[in-house]
């Protein structure tokens, strides 16, 4: 019981010894420092950067869905065969890089 008492006297000793020494004002200053500095650089956070990448991704599909949907409709007032293969072909390729930096992003 009197090593409990004499642990715990020890040690809010050494708190307020710590709360109240110099090197504590110091590690305050210096994150208030590195605070306004990384304020002044306008930085993002991950988790904005990672949302505007998902934004970005799902805007790159619908991009990629529009132009293959246009390309259809273009081939259907020109009815040659070939021009809507290559559209085919070219709104597979978008489709098919989306998917891969998608993957590379997770």
């Amino acid at each position: 019981m009197f090593g409990k008492q004499l642990f715990e006297e020890v040690s809010s000793k050494i708190s307020e010894t710590i709360a109240n020494s110099p090197a504590k004002d110091m590690e305050k200053n210096v994150k208030a420092m590195l605070g306004s500095a990384f304020n002044r650089m306008d930085l993002v956070t991950r988790e904005e950067f990672d949302i505007q990448q998902q934004v970005l991704i799902k805007t790159r599909t619908k991009l990629a869905e529009l132009e293959a949907r246009l390309a259809k409709l273009e081939a259907a007032q020109e009815p040659e065969e070939a021009v809507l293969k290559a559209a085919e072909a070219a709104a597979e390729e978008a489709v098919a890089e989306i998917k891969q930096q998608t993957e590379a992003a997770e």
